[in-house]
Order: C-alpha cells, then structure tokens, then sequence
C-alpha cells in the first residue's frame, strides 16, 4: 500500500476508493484466514494500518474544512444532525457520533475566540 505522503496527494474520491479497495481486501483476508490458512497472517495487520492511515487523512481534511466554516455554519450543522438522531430515521448513531464531534469542535472553536481570563482571576478567591 501507498505511504501517507502518496494518501495526501489522493483526491478526496481516490480515498474514498481506495479505502474500500483495502476494506474488500482486508475481508477477503478474514475470510480466507478463517477458512484456509494464509501465506503471510502479518497481511491482515497491514491492511488494518492502510485504513487507518486513510482515515486519518481523511480526518485531518474534514478538520481542515471545518476550521474554514464560521460558527453559525456549525451550529446549523449540529442543529440538523440532532434533528436526525431525534426522528426515526437510519443512520442515527453516526448522526449522534458526528453531532458530538461538532460540538467538542464547536465549543473549542468558541472558546480560542474569546479572550483568556487571567489566573488570578479564574482563582476566584477559593482558597
């Protein structure tokens, strides 16, 4: 498989491919470990790895685009996503992992734009 150098030169189709190419490969692998015995077992090792480098490419990307994106834009995404989770609807659990994911990201994006407190004062006088 590719190194991450060539995953980041991929558009974003060709790592989409890409990663089910070598999800399809890594089952095949399964299967025939479970069936036959395989030449080299280190290849389902291999292949876990590959998806995991595409992942995070894409990962680092889908991070990159929301940076751009004002916090409104976030907010109205994390708006439509709950909307989803709420109705009976497939695909809720992805939803609700994604919305959590947008407001982690969101409430740190809210808290950089807002200047620190000093420490003193975020002391509050407890002693």
């Amino acid at each position: 498989m590719a190194d991450t150098k060539d995953l980041r030169g991929m558009s974003d189709e060709q790592l989409g491919l890409t990663l089910k190419d070598t999800e399809k490969h890594l089952f095949q692998l399964r299967f025939q470990s479970a069936t036959d015995r395989l030449e080299t077992p280190s290849e389902i090792r291999k292949a876990k790895r590959d998806i995991a480098r595409i992942r995070t490419v894409q990962r680092e990307r889908e991070l990159v685009e929301l940076a751009a994106l004002p916090p409104e834009q976030l907010a109205t995404r994390i708006a439509s996503l709950e909307a989803k989770v709420a109705g009976a609807v497939p695909g809720k659990r992805q939803a609700h992992r994604r919305a959590a994911r947008l407001k982690r990201f969101h409430a740190a994006k809210a808290g950089a734009a807002r200047p620190a407190a000093p420490a003193a004062a975020a002391k509050g006088g407890k002693k």
